[in-house]
């Protein structure tokens, strides 16, 4: 029987939460606290998770870290929630990291885009193509981050590789995405706004059915709030929510995102739910931008 993978489908068209890393004092991952953030999301609601996004500062963990948020996360998920793993850098660490993943029970790997500086459109299909052939069970997600990239790529990838079920698209520009996510086959994936709550509401529009957020690492509800309305069609309610979080992520995204981990950080800080210590190249928060990020989190019915 061929594989549907329509569970891994459904798990995208959410809330894709992607879950900080939380540090202890002496700089490692602090095991208790991450599980309880996690505990937090799915208390909150969140279905569908991603250990080692980059809100979780994938590319500042060892290995070794990445292997034991992946392990943390899907301990506490269960059945309670879809885990999404990211997995990226060489081909071979990608495929071992996305077999680790296949070995401790997810659902689906995400692929970061490669960070080489020199990416040729075939070169990208080979790329992901190695990651998707070694774990057919599961279900697998490209990050797309690079506007040039033709969407008739995509399909190329998802001929050879059926478990290509959905894709984290994170150019920003409507246009492009509702062009894109034609070219490659609109109904033949699961289109995921991956520039999180600010961009939802037009690529919701344009076909997404998801969108990832690191806000909803502070303000769950918040984020389920947004998606409700975008499934009920009513852009009026989203927009408002758009409005609710509009500072929040304006300061994130400033200065091409510098501070993106670091307010979500320094607003669990303020709520006194974790350390606001991130690593390098990120860099905690002033001491006088801290109460903004803070009087925000607290005007959030949480």
């Amino acid at each position: 029987m061929t594989a549907t993978y329509e569970a891994q489908r459904a798990a995208l068209a959410e809330v894709v939460a992607i879950p900080v890393t939380p540090f202890a004092e002496d700089g490692s991952v602090d095991r208790d606290t991450h599980r309880a953030l996690l505990r937090r999301l799915l208390d909150g609601g969140v279905k569908t998770l991603t250990p080692n996004g980059n809100t979780g500062e994938f590319y500042a963990l060892t290995p070794e870290e990445r292997q034991l948020v992946t392990e943390l996360t899907l301990e506490e998920a269960g059945v309670r929630a879809s885990v999404l793993v990211g997995v990226g850098h060489d081909v071979p660490t990608a495929v071992a990291c996305a077999r680790h993943a296949r070995a401790h029970g997810a659902q689906m790997v995400m692929i970061h885009q490669p960070v080489h500086p020199y990416v040729s459109d075939a070169g990208w299909v080979d790329y992901h193509r190695a990651v998707a052939e070694a774990v057919p069970e599961l279900g697998v997600v490209p990050y797309l981050r690079n506007p040039l990239l033709p969407g008739a790529r995509l399909a190329e990838l998802a001929d050879h590789c059926p478990n290509v079920v959905g894709v984290k698209y994170a150019v920003p520009d409507a246009a492009r995405f509702a062009a894109f996510a034609r070219d490659a086959g609109l109904e033949r994936f699961v289109w995921v706004a991956g520039l999180a709550e600010p961009y939802a509401p037009s690529y919701f529009s344009a076909g997404a059915t998801g969108f990832t957020s690191g806000l909803v690492n502070v303000a769950p509800s918040v984020s389920l709030h947004m998606i409700e309305a975008l499934r009920s069609g009513d852009y009026q309610a989203a927009m408002k929510v758009w409005e609710q979080i509009r500072r929040f992520e304006e300061l994130r995204a400033a200065n091409s995102s510098a501070n993106n981990v670091t307010v979500v950080k320094e607003a669990l800080a303020s709520l006194g739910l974790c350390r606001r210590d991130v690593r390098a190249p990120s860099k905690p928060l002033p001491e006088d931008e801290r109460a903004e990020v803070a009087a925000i989190a607290a005007g959030w019915s949480l």
